[in-house]
């Protein structure tokens, strides 16, 4: 039997599993050892409790990468949010010819349905197509249990291909939020060369020898010009909520809005070395039962 033969039925199974089951499966093939769900203390045991305990429908749009941002126009000011060239409900209408030279093509429901193109005149558009034509097949939802991506309306946007030219790169800025304070952030770089690297620090940009699950920088990235706005940002779009990240960009002085994720690698990321997974369960504090009035919006 083929590979692929083999795994269509192992998909299927895995995805009519119940989602404790499935959870504990996953997480056990990660960690080798099961999740402990009934007193979760670690980071990774809290984030797995809450995609079964704290389920918000309204989370679903928060992770919608384009209904996300008319909230986060209302919330900070539409100067942050990176416009939408245009909206396609299928691969087969992205329109290449009305596109700029460089643009990005990402799928709203999902976070690996993405395409950069730097030059249009270059880019392969069958493979473009035929990459999201698959990727908005898919239902992320299955892939870690994340329960507010079942309700997501698949589509593509097109945003402007923007870059910092002070590194020559798109630098990415996440904010770990808990209770609305910024605890932890870490940086994300040389994604596109394939060489990725993430560098962890404190609220207050004290490096943290903490790695997952990349290598770090050498040397470390410096401090960000617009910083305390980042931090302002974060704490603002973290209000009501036990924990978020907040994902930003700076680009030439200026902050922008990338996204909001509610769980870190879907909590199955083991950390290094791994008392980070126990001191950042101690920032999480778990909501009391199942409830959206947690929830702000």
């Amino acid at each position: 039997m083929s590979s692929s033969r083999f795994l269509k039925p192992v998909k299927q199974f895995l995805r009519i599993l119940p989602d404790r089951a499935y959870i504990q499966l996953y997480y056990f093939a990660k960690f080798r050892r099961f999740c402990n769900l009934r007193n979760p203390s670690t980071y990774n045991e809290k984030l797995q409790w809450l995609k079964l305990n704290h389920r918000v429908p309204e989370h679903s749009r928060l992770v919608d990468k384009q209904a996300v941002k008319q909230i986060i126009a209302a919330e900070i000011g539409q100067e942050y949010v990176i416009p939408t060239l245009a909206v396609y409900q299928s691969a087969d209408e992205i329109d290449f010819e009305a596109l700029p030279d460089a643009f990005v093509l990402k799928c709203t429901h999902d976070s690996e349905g993405v395409a950069i193109v730097k030059d249009k005149s270059s880019a392969d558009q069958v493979a473009i197509r035929e990459r999201l034509r698959a990727a908005l097949r898919q239902n992320f939802y299955y892939i870690g249990r994340e329960p507010h991506y079942r309700d997501i309306l698949p589509r593509i946007i097109a945003e402007p291909y923007i870059v910092d030219k002070t590194h020559g790169q798109l630098l990415d800025y996440k904010f770990f939020c808990f209770d609305g304070e910024v605890k932890a952030m870490f940086i994300a770089s040389d994604r596109v060369s394939g060489n990725v690297k993430f560098d962890y620090f404190n609220a207050d940009f004290t490096p943290l020898d903490l790695r997952q699950p990349y290598p770090n920088s050498d040397p470390l990235p410096a401090k960000p010009e617009r910083y305390e706005e980042m931090l302002e940002i974060s704490q603002k779009l973290s209000q009501g909520h036990p924990h978020v990240r907040v994902d930003l960009y700076e680009v030439e002085g200026r902050v922008y809005f990338g996204e909001l994720t509610f769980f870190h690698f879907s909590g199955f990321a083991p950390f290094h070395p791994p008392k980070w997974d126990e001191i950042w369960g101690e920032w999480l504090t778990l909501p009391a039962g199942t409830t959206s009035s947690k929830a702000r919006r």
